[in-house]
């Protein structure tokens, strides 16, 4: 069986099951992503790591399904499905969303269910509690207008969603809600996690300077540490090999 998620959840997808694996990497996708962004992670990692890739609604294979527009809603839906697979030691990485996706669900494991990660492992995003400092672009009243804006923050978009009507009509209502999701989030004060925070980001990444990512040291009552790669906001994409040793060197310790 290539991928378990096809007979147990749709929420994961796990390119290379490893029922002898240590520890499960869950791993979340940025704004506009999917679990496809992961896929060649387990490659990179040791086989004691199982590489776990959230399948978020509205991508991909769940592209029918309505994308979720709040944090909150979206952890509280997730859990269910992720529980059957805290039966071993388990981390949570995300990048940029993906990484208040994970505090949020780090938080609601601890606090409701008294399961908490080995690491919270976030990259690219700025500590949840800081401001967003950019015009806000979820409301945009135009797709073109969404698009050219979300083109001059990023400069990310592939070029055939500004030329193909179609894909354009299935790629817009995702961003959408993931900007929706990201824009009105409002971070709630609890206490700090019991387990280490480590923050990856890139050193030109002016979405999520080195300033704005050691500010999530207050989160967590345990160790903090930041390691920063050359690149800017998708830094992860031109450095998987120097980011996947450091993280199994972090997980590992």
């Amino acid at each position: 069986m290539s991928n378990i998620q096809t007979a147990l959840t749709p929420w994961l997808r796990i390119s290379q099951p490893n029922p002898t694996a240590q520890l499960r990497l869950f791993c979340f996708p940025y704004a506009g992503g999917a679990a496809s962004i992961y896929r060649t992670w387990q490659q990179h990692l040791p086989p004691t790591i199982e590489v776990c890739a959230v399948q978020l609604p509205g991508r991909e294979n769940r592209i029918r399904e309505t994308p979720f527009t709040d944090a909150g809603t979206l952890v509280q839906a997730l859990v269910p499905n992720l529980v059957p697979y805290l039966d071993k030691p388990f981390a949570l990485f995300g990048h940029s969303m993906g990484s208040l996706i994970a505090y949020e669900l780090a938080q609601l494991l601890h606090q409701e269910f008294q399961r908490i990660p080995t690491h919270l492992l976030v990259s690219g995003r700025r500590a949840p509690f800081l401001p967003d400092p950019d015009p806000l672009l979820h409301a945009l009243p135009t797709d073109q207008l969404f698009l050219t804006a979300l083109q001059r923050r990023y400069n990310n978009i592939p070029a055939v969603i500004f030329e193909d009507a179609e894909l354009r009509d299935l790629f817009v209502p995702l961003l959408r809600a993931d900007f929706t999701l990201v824009e009105t989030y409002q971070h709630q004060e609890r206490a700090p996690l019991p387990c280490p925070i480590v923050a990856f980001g890139g050193n030109a990444d002016v979405r999520a300077t080195e300033a704005e990512l050691r500010a999530w040291q207050p989160l967590t009552q345990n160790t903090f540490e930041l390691h920063l790669f050359p690149g800017g906001h998708f830094y992860l994409n031109d450095q998987v090999q120097p980011l996947l040793a450091q993280l199994a060197a972090v997980l590992a310790a």
